[in-house]
């Protein structure tokens, strides 16, 4: 069993003892002090509302009733939207003006865990300072509770999901007209969660012939909800049989989009990204940003348009805030995570598939033909456990001396780039396992796996 605490929310598995797992009266600590720190951060005086909406996993109608109550207890109306994504409850927070809102899902993790993502008024992720107030007052446990006359209560929203679909329609930037006339056939691999909902409703306003897989939302994952290759050899043989221009994936609470080539291939996890800023740049121009553990695909892109590239440090919460110092117009994370200011600031598969499909129908090609058209770059990804006794601040240092003669970024641990052979890599420590993650990347699996293999002997040594 496990129970993570972090700024962003909590995060555990599900069944156990408290403060061990995810259990009741944790989900009661966490949203007892939510609710008090919204309290604390309004000057209106006005009655307070918070926007919850969930994934499909077994668990979390019980996290969403206890959420509720506490809300209610607290005051505090909720807009529950029911099944959710996670961009459609950002959204929303914004749309209805909120005060919060909170996302029960735990992402691409297994069905057995859950968690409660927190957005303030903004619908963004709580900042470092935020997350850090919200933590102390649930370890001192200073709620705020209502009298029975002021209580909160609890209005269904059953119009969300095409609400957040009419206004990606509505983003200049989509074009329907070109995908209508491409007449695309998709296959549409939501791992039974939220995605299967949104995912093909989306589609479906865009005039493209939709293959369900495994699109029921009852929470019953088929395979690892992370839309990593290993995980979806299921859907890279069902596009090519079903004779499909592109395969979809998305995680279960659909912030993350992976792409599918029409012979099966793997259009890379990391391009998702890169594809949707050519487009964009190419019909807007501006800066762009990515945490340093995405690839420099992006970068090479942004500056093919004139733009300029900016990294941040990972974690949504970091690339929005440098988007918005930069006024960057496109950004995300390279793991399929797109962000479109020109809707919303946050992670955003819906919007990825519309802008990604008007580009497609724009160039009038294959997708294996537009993926050919990017830079191939690799990442190697490694991690080691830690000890008790290690010294990260000193592991980094050395490392920071070793190459002290080239560009060095030390906003998340250590980032080494070696521009001129076009590679890097990347030492941080995980803010959830006792480890040091080392992600390296170059212009051959070869080159990238040798550098990390560097990299890590020198920190073992």
């Amino acid at each position: 069993m496990a129970l993570i605490k972090s700024i962003s929310g909590i995060r555990g598995t599900i069944g156990g003892r408290s403060d061990e797992a995810l259990t009741p009266v944790d989900i009661v600590k966490f949203a007892g002090a939510y609710s008090s720190w919204i309290k604390r951060r309004d000057k209106t005086g006005e009655r307070l509302k918070v926007v919850i909406g969930r994934d499909s996993r077994p668990s979390g109608d019980m996290v969403n009733r206890v959420i509720s109550g506490v809300l209610i207890a607290s005051g505090v109306d909720v807009i529950d939207l029911g099944l959710a994504t996670t961009p459609t409850v950002e959204m929303t927070v914004t749309g209805l003006r909120a005060n919060g809102g909170i996302i029960i899902t735990a992402s691409h993790n297994p069905k057995q865990w859950n968690a409660l993502k927190l957005l303030n008024e903004q619908g963004e992720f709580l900042s470092d300072a935020d997350g850090k107030a919200l933590l102390t007052i649930a370890e001192k446990s200073e709620f705020d509770f209502s009298e029975v006359d002021k209580l909160g209560r609890v209005f269904p929203c059953t119009t969300h999901t095409d609400e957040h679909i009419r206004a990606v329609l509505r983003l200049p930037l989509v074009d329907i007209d070109a995908v209508y006339r491409a007449n695309f056939r998709v296959v549409v691999d939501a791992v039974n969660s939220v995605g299967g909902i949104a995912i093909p409703r989306l589609l479906a306003s865009l005039g493209v012939h939709v293959v369900e897989l495994n699109c029921m939302p009852n929470g019953q994952f088929p395979h690892n909800p992370e839309p990593l290759p290993e995980h979806l050899t299921e859907i890279a043989g069902v596009v090519p049989r079903e004779n499909a221009d592109l395969g979809i994936v998305v995680d279960p609470d659909v912030d993350r989009l992976a792409i599918v080539c029409e012979d099966g291939s793997f259009f890379g996890e990391e391009y998702t990204l890169v594809a949707v800023a050519d487009y964009v740049l190419g019909k807007t121009a501006g800066n762009t940003v990515s945490n340093l553990s995405s690839s420099r695909a992006l970068k090479d892109i942004t500056e093919k348009h004139g733009g300029q590239y900016f990294s941040s440090a990972v974690g949504e919460v970091n690339v929005v805030a440098e988007m918005k110092r930069v006024n960057a117009v496109i950004g995300g994370e390279g793991n399929g995570g797109v962000i479109y200011p020109a809707l919303h600031y946050g992670r955003d598969a819906l919007v990825g598939v519309a802008l990604f499909l008007s580009h497609l129908a724009q160039k009038r090609i294959k997708c294996s033909e537009l993926r050919a058209q990017y830079p191939d770059y690799f990442v190697s990804k490694n991690k080691i456990t830690l000890t008790p006794d290690t010294d990260i601040d000193e592991i980094l240092r050395k490392i920071k001396d070793k190459y002290s003669q080239y560009r060095i970024s030390d906003i998340d641990g250590v980032r080494v780039d070696f521009d001129r052979e076009k590679k890097w890599v990347h030492l941080r420590k995980s803010n959830t396992e006792p480890i040091i993650r080392i992600y390296a990347e170059a212009a051959s699996e070869e080159e990238a796996a040798a550098l990390a293999k560097q990299t890590i002997e020198l920190i073992k040594n």
